[in-house]
């Protein structure tokens, strides 16, 4: 680093942290470390988490599955539950398997996925203009990204061909929205997190068109909370699509796949 008046060392960084309520702030302070150019960008990191913005946000950066995706203001941040599904996604795809991302916010999904199955045909696609710029950032060389409202955006080419329809829908229900930590409902669009009355508004569009684009033997996967995984399963029962529930105690995450009879 270079010389400074008053160069904030680990120590400091760490106090700062924990003092604004930073649960695992030793592991914070390295990685602002790390990231610093400086003592005057190490101060300007360290301000802007304890101001409350996402450390992800701060860095410029989230992990997701072994990988670096580019994250910033006003874009959601892929949470490690949802490696889970990525896991699912690849269990569930063919040798080379044609894949979309709806709600792909970053573009994290498709990273992993594209990183796991080299022969992907990888689409994406999500209506927030913020996440389409960091996806097709996150993407470039590995897929297409698509600006709209979920399977709108999409060429009609792929109906009938999708092997794996990767949805990470957003399921929060809306009176539930305030309940979250400030790091998402200030910093992250409210459209990646309000799922409607019942959190399942948006899977149900999903489930009710998944069929005509999925083809024969695809699978439709979301992620949804323990206790929306009963209806979950029969919502996407309801559209045609034979539904089972999948859970990683580890990670705390729940998965719905829906399979379209081969």
């Amino acid at each position: 680093m270079s010389s400074s008046a008053t160069p904030l060392t680990a120590l400091d960084v760490v106090t700062r942290l924990r003092a604004a309520g930073c649960v695992f702030a030793e592991d914070e302070a390295a990685l602002l470390l790390s990231a610093a150019t400086g003592p005057a960008h190490l101060a300007a990191l360290v301000s802007r988490r304890v101001d409350g913005l996402p450390l992800e946000h701060v860095l410029g950066w989230a992990e997701f599955c072994g990988i670096r995706v580019a994250v910033g203001p006003g874009v959601f941040v892929p949470r490690r539950r949802t490696e889970f599904l990525v896991r699912q996604a690849v269990a569930a795809a063919p040798a080379r398997p044609v894949v979309v991302d709806l709600c792909c916010g970053s573009g994290a999904l498709g990273a992993a996925l594209a990183t796991a199955l080299p022969a992907a045909e990888l689409h994406a696609a999500d209506v927030d203009p913020a996440a389409v710029r960091y996806a097709r950032r996150n993407l470039a060389g590995l897929g297409e990204v698509y600006e709209g409202d979920l399977f709108a955006p999409l060429p009609g080419s792929l109906r009938g061909r999708v092997d794996v329809l990767l949805a990470n829908v957003p399921y929060v229900p809306t009176h539930d929205v305030e309940l979250l930590p400030a790091e998402a409902r200030v910093h992250e669009p409210r459209a990646a997190l309000d799922g409607g009355g019942d959190g399942l508004d948006v899977m149900r569009r999903v489930a009710a068109a998944a069929p005509g684009w999925l083809a024969p033997g695809g699978s439709l996967l979301v992620e949804t909370s323990e206790r929306q995984a009963a209806l979950a399963e029969e919502t996407i029962g309801a559209g045609g699509l034979a539904p089972r529930v999948v859970v990683s105690e580890e990670l705390y995450a729940t998965v719905v796949i829906g399979t379209r009879p081969a």
